[in-house]
This record gives structure tokens, sequence and C-alpha cells, in this order.
């Protein structure tokens, strides 16, 4: 098989070898077009990377309802009538809504966003206070520094149990002190600590000053009966989370005597709805890194191109004798493709490993972190053979014109080039 002929690389490479000069130049172009797609692929791979740590722990597909205030007259109730939801509500939207996965009801001691005095050995913290069910933690993960998060054992017995926030440990605790089974006070009430967490990601939605108790300990406690201040909703992936998010408020809207067109009443917030755009965004930055970086090796592929051209005319007289001695046009053209083949493909790879190495250097500086949307800037594997075969594709396009050139050398006027 010619590709495997020695005599054909042997020529090859002193004929690149020749001018190692002039190769290295006409390999540079590729090598700078090749760093600037990688780079680019790359780090639009990394602030990929780095939104989904940013948003690990917390479902994609989630939603949160919330009661406001009434905005239109209705069926006798006056504007500005406060909506405040049941725990039933919960159960009724479950079995109506099959496409809720999970359903997580909430309270919060006091108002909305408002802290609560702990206190525990004379120190004190103002916390935020949520009674809570455990399948808030497959909603809004929380990374666990001691101990366990809240359990089906503890809503069953309403346990006098708290999982408290980090802050709320420096507040409360000495550094170094024991939590775990300790008591703290909240409105009168002991509570034993049974977990320390700490937020999953910069998406921190409760904080760190917080204090997480059993939901029906919560109402036992604070005397908060059947109320339920607001919904965490986790949607099936396979459906919209608008779709389902109608679905809520219309039943809602139903069971509160509220206004069709009222669109005040009910509060709301799709998680998925920023998942999307960021999702979108980094496709976008995906696509137009890789043609930026395309049209880049373009550029440089061509830029070898011409040189080959300079070349063919240089050995006007060596294709003469060649084409005198009985090569065929077809080795002739081959010899130059494979050249163009040989110099794209290494310059090619020398850039890969120059820009994998950058790469590998911005992980180490803005990779680690957690408050910069980057890490793990590396090409896949797809992204990196797809480059490749590109590529090569363009040195052969780009190769066939000075081989073209080449096979229409004349032997007997090439034998009198001086």
């Amino acid at each position: 098989m010619w590709l495997f002929d020695r005599d054909l690389w042997i020529e090859i490479f002193h004929t690149l070898g020749k001018n190692m000069f002039r190769t290295f130049l006409t390999m540079l172009g590729v090598i700078f077009a090749m760093v600037i797609l990688v780079l680019l692929l790359g780090s639009a791979n990394g602030m990929s990377n780095g939104f989904n740590k940013i948003f690990a722990g917390t479902a994609s597909n989630s939603l949160f309802v919330w009661g406001q205030s009434t905005s239109e007259p209705y069926k006798g109730f006056e504007r500005g009538r406060r909506i405040r939801y049941k725990i039933e509500d919960a159960d009724i939207l479950k079995k109506q809504i099959p496409e809720i996965e999970v359903l997580a009801p909430r309270i919060e001691l006091g108002s909305h966003r408002s802290v609560v005095t702990v206190y525990r050995n004379g120190q004190t913290s103002g916390s935020a206070v949520y009674g809570d069910y455990p399948e808030i933690d497959e909603i809004t993960k929380k990374k666990l520094v001691e101990g366990r998060f809240l359990n089906q054992t503890d809503i069953e017995h309403s346990k006098k149990v708290c999982v408290i926030g980090e802050e709320t440990y420096k507040l409360l605790f000495d550094k170094g002190e024991k939590a775990i089974g300790q008591d703290i006070r909240i409105n009168g009430v002991y509570f034993s600590v049974v977990g320390i967490y700490k937020p999953n990601n910069n998406i921190n939605i409760d904080g760190e000053n917080a204090v997480f108790i059993p939901f029906t300990t919560f109402q036992k406690a604070f005397n908060s009966g059947d109320r339920m201040g607001w919904m965490a909703i986790a949607v099936d992936p396979k459906t919209p989370v608008p779709l389902v998010e109608k679905q809520i408020k219309d039943i809602l809207k139903h069971k509160y005597d509220i206004h069709p067109d009222d669109d005040r009443a009910i509060g709301s917030f799709d998680m998925s709805e920023i998942f999307n755009n960021i999702t979108s965004f980094t496709m976008v930055l995906q696509g137009f890194s890789f043609f930026v970086g395309i049209f880049t090796l373009l550029a440089g592929v061509i830029a070898i191109s011409n040189i080959l051209l300079i070349t063919v005319k240089e050995r006007t007289k060596e294709i003469g004798v060649r084409r005198a001695l009985g090569a065929t046009p077809k080795i002739v053209k081959r010899q130059i493709v494979v050249e163009a083949i040989v110099l794209t493909a290494f310059a090619g790879l020398v850039g890969f490993a120059i820009s994998v190495g950058i790469l590998a250097i911005m992980n180490s500086m803005w990779g680690s972190g957690d408050d910069f949307p980057f890490a793990n800037p590396m090409i896949s594997i797809p992204q990196f053979v797809i480059s490749f075969v590109l590529m090569v594709g363009l040195s052969v396009l780009i190769g066939l014109l000075p081989a073209n050139r080449a096979v229409k050398v004349r032997p007997i006027e090439a034998l009198r080039e001086e």
C-alpha cells in the first residue's frame, strides 16, 4: 500500500526538512489556529461545567409557589385579600397533577425573610427558622458538615430536633465545640441539634444562618395549625415546568375563589427558566467558539497551500525529472497532498498540546473556586475528533491546489528550467 511506502515518506520529510525555517513558519499559522480553536471550545465547556457546579444540588426542574394578595375583587371578596395555603393543598395538588414528582410544604417562623432569636448558653443568633419535610433536600440539597438531615421518623413522631446552618453554629457554639446532641432554644422551645449543613452551591435559597425543624414539630411547637407558607416542587423532567405551574395556579385559584385573570394573588418562581437560559447561552457560546475556531483554522491551512505553491514552483525541475522517469500525475499529486496533510496534522497536534497546557493552567487558577462559573475547561473527545478530521479534510482540499499545479508541469519545459 502506498501509504506505507518508505521511499515516499523519506522524500516527504526530506522536502520539508530542506528549509526548516520556512516549514516552521508555515506550521505556525495552523498551530495558532488550533490553539485558538481549543481554547475557545475549552473555555466554553469550562463555563458550562462551572454553571453546572454552581447549580449542583438544586433541581433544575423545580418550582416554588407561595400566596400573595389578590389584585382583583371576585365573588364578593374585596381586592387585597391575603391568600394563605393549608397543608391539605399539597395533597390536592399531588393527586390532581401526576407530573409532580416531589412536593415539599414549607413554613417559616415569623414573616417572610424575618429572623428569629435563637439562644444557647447566653449566646444568640438571628436566624431564619423553617418547618420542613425531608423531601426539601431533594429540591435544594444541603451539604452536611456533620450529623444528618431531617428524616421521616422525625416527621411521624414530631421530634424536637433541628439541623442548623454553618453560620448559626459559629454564632451559638465555640470553635471546635461539639454541636450534635446539644440543645438550642427557639421561642422558649428546646430542640436537639442533629446536623450541621452548608449550602451545596452558590444558589443559596435558605442561607447559612438558618434552622430546620420537622414540619409536624413546627405545627405543635409554634401553634401554626394546618397553615402552610409555601411549596417547593420538583416536576417530571419530561414535562415543561410552565405547564405544571399553570395547572397549579388554576387549581389554587378555583379553591380560594381568586379571579381567573388575577396574576398577583399567587406568587411563583420557575427555576427551570434560569437553567434553560444558561443552557442556551452555553450552547450558543460553544457554537460561536467552534465557528470562529474553524475559520481561523481555515486561514492557517490556506497559508500552507500558499507555501506549497511556492515550493512547487521551486521544485519545477525536480518534478520534471520525476515525470520524465515515469512518475504518473497521480503519484506527483499524491505526494503534494500528503505533504499538506503531514504539515497540517503535525502543526495541529502541537497546537492542541499547547492549548491543553494553557487550559490546565487556567483550571488551576480559576477552576477550584465556587464564586466563578469555570471548571474543567477541556474539550471533549468528539469535539477533538471533529476538529481534527475537519482540519485534515481542509488540508486535503487546500493541498489539491498546489498538487494540480504540479501535475501541469511538462517534463520538457521543466528540464529547461535553470
